[in-house]
């Protein structure tokens, strides 16, 4: 094909002819809306860096729901904030912790509404590392343990799909054996089975209150110069048990999205995180971008690289957009 026969131009020269032959599109049952939930009653406490999240009790949580779920937004991603941290983290499997007595609550109110947790415990440490340290590291096989036995109270308590993002070597084959131990052999995986040592979760860190409080997590999060690992982490992990394999964060890491996809055959998750959310946001209050067409144009490119499932921050702005109820992208 070649000019002048060939005109692409024919097919841009309307919104009808654009959708027609568009290659790639959004639907409100790709997200995954995350949430961060805390001890307490009526608390609806603002995360500065992330505009419209909040740090939620249960309660709070419930009301909030309303409206990711009437408009069909499928699953909710939950991180909890206890009362109080230990060095290894006992909160995060207590059968009264806030992730558990929360999904209960969940569960009862919005029963169709598929609630994943996150499985890790620098929400819990007192040292805000992501495992047990012994001699000042992150010690990988004792945190095993652990992260299994979270797992399956996080099932117990209701969770559809739990969701290891610790980094531990083996941590999937120990969740999966604790599951089909637990009688939980219905419970999925979600893996965070490519998550880099990113400087994008900053704001995360503020919303989980999880900053590690001595060195960093470089020594078990994967180095952002490497694509070729992302594939061997991503294989361990399937071959360990894993029944949907992510990719974190998603926006710099567009070309390891893309060769998980072409790689492997499972559901594939890219998780657009806290500093990607944070950025736009930020440029478009400063009107230096038109925050919606940016939003929906990097979710967009998420999808254009592989991911089936995407858990964003943006979700529900999102969803309002494709259904209508928030100002056109047409323009331009």
């Amino acid at each position: 094909m070649r000019f002048p026969e060939y005109r692409p131009r024919r097919l841009r020269k309307s919104e009808a002819l654009r959708s027609m032959v568009r290659e790639v599109r959004l639907d409100v049952n790709d997200f995954i809306l995350p949430f961060f939930v805390r001890p307490g009653g009526k608390v609806k406490k603002p995360i500065l860096s992330m505009p419209g999240h909040f740090q939620l009790s249960p309660d709070a949580l419930l009301a909030e729901l309303e409206e990711p779920v009437a408009r069909g937004i499928p699953a909710i991603l939950l991180f909890g904030i206890p009362d109080k941290k230990d060095p290894v983290g006992s909160e995060a499997y207590a059968k009264d912790g806030i992730i558990q007595k929360t999904v209960a609550k969940v569960k009862k109110a919005y029963p169709d509404l598929v609630v994943i947790t996150d499985v890790c415990l620098c929400e819990y440490t007192d040292h805000g590392h992501c495992g047990v340290i012994h001699d000042g590291d992150v010690d990988n096989d004792a945190t095993l343990e652990l992260l299994a036995r979270m797992a399956v109270s996080h099932a117990r308590a209701g969770a559809d799909i739990v969701a290891p993002s610790d980094m531990m070597d083996g941590r999937v084959a120990a969740i999966r054996e604790a599951l089909d131990e637990a009688g939980l052999d219905h419970i999925p995986i979600m893996s965070y089975a490519a998550k880099y040592a990113s400087a994008f979760y900053g704001p995360f860190r503020e919303a989980a209150e999880s900053p590690p409080q001595f060195g960093d997590r470089r020594s078990y999060q994967m180095d952002p110069a490497n694509s070729d690992e992302a594939l061997r982490e991503v294989g361990l992990d399937v071959e360990e048990g894993a029944d949907i394999i992510m990719v974190k964060p998603a926006l710099p890491y567009l070309d390891i999205i893309w060769r998980v996809r072409n790689a492997f055959d499972l559901p594939l998750a890219a998780y657009n995180v806290s500093g990607e959310f944070a950025m736009i946001k930020a440029a478009a209050q400063n009107r230096w971008i038109e925050g919606d067409r940016c939003m929906m144009e990097a979710l967009i490119a998420i999808r254009r690289a592989g991911a089936d499932l995407i858990i964003s921050y943006h979700a529900l702005e999102a969803a309002r957009i494709l259904q209508g109820d928030a100002p056109s992208l047409r323009k331009k």
